[in-house]
């Protein structure tokens, strides 16, 4: 073998792995970049009413959409699910606490249900659909809730010992009421991070009953159809879009306009889908 031949091959071998190990750097300073803007991500859940905007983490505009569903479920008006989500935000931040403070000391769940006051157990009222639907019923009971404010509606429920907090989250409980009943369109959005698993269209189609019993699901491979139209397909899209962290959702569309988890906003589609389709993330 020649020496310039000797030479040539010696070349080979070393630009080899240079190459791969530029190859190797690259693909880790891809991954660290996208890493790294995920990390940059705030996630937020976002309700438009007019001029003004607000705002709720992920997790607590997934428990507002099971509140204003429920309220669907019952035939109650609009009204009732402001009221109701006015009521939780103020008691627990629209979160499950497992504990009380001390004007309440056994209090638990969305609504900081008492049991010792005859609330419930607290197995019943930890679970979200009980207290939301127990909040229902004694809400009926108060003649006239349409037409009171909201703090006048809520302390005839809580009986709260801070009664006039609950007037604090009337515009914000309103804004998340309309958009979750299907009053304002497109009026919820979320801004979320990549999906961390793949979604599993029967847990969708499970959640989806707790507060839309009534409606046609169609489960198929990696998404659900929902036979929806009108103010009812909008309740279920904006549903979609809050629990979409929860349930790794990955878009929303219905009626010409779609929600994208990368995007975080509606856009139009193109694509006057009848029905509301929901698409599940396929893989982290």
């Amino acid at each position: 073998m020649s020496t310039a031949l000797r030479t040539r091959r010696q070349r080979r071998l070393i630009a080899l792995p240079l190459c791969l190990a530029l190859i190797g750097g690259g693909i880790y300073a891809a991954a660290s970049y996208l890493e790294q803007s995920q990390i940059l991500v705030l996630e937020r859940c976002t309700a438009a009413a007019g001029d003004e905007t607000f705002n709720l983490a992920p997790d607590q505009a997934a428990n507002a959409a099971l509140i204003a569903g429920i309220s669907l479920q019952r035939g109650l008006p609009a009204r009732a699910a402001s009221i109701a989500l006015a009521t939780a935000i103020q008691e627990s931040k629209l979160r499950n606490l497992d504990y009380g403070d001390k004007a309440g000391p056994d209090s638990r769940g969305l609504f900081q249900q008492r049991p010792s006051q005859g609330w419930g157990t607290e197995a019943e009222v930890m679970d979200p659909v009980y207290a939301a639907n127990r909040f229902f019923t004694e809400l009926q009971k108060v003649d006239g809730y349409e037409q009171m404010s909201v703090t006048e509606a809520a302390q005839r429920v809580q009986r709260s010992a801070y009664p006039e907090a609950y007037a604090d989250h009337e515009a914000e409980g309103k804004a998340f009421a309309s958009a979750l009943t299907g009053h304002s369109p497109a009026a919820l959005t979320c801004v979320l991070k990549r999906a961390t698993a793949a979604g599993d269209p029967a847990t969708v189609a499970a959640q989806l009953e707790s507060s839309y019993p009534a409606l046609e699901t169609v489960a198929g491979d990696g998404s659900v159809a929902v036979a929806a139209a009108g103010p009812t397909g909008w309740a279920v899209a904006q549903w979609a879009v809050a629990t979409a962290d929860e349930l790794q959702i990955e878009s929303v569309d219905y009626a010409g306009l779609g929600w994208t988890r990368q995007d975080g906003g509606w856009q139009p589609t193109g694509r006057n889908t009848p029905n509301v389709q929901i698409t599940l993330a396929d893989r982290p």
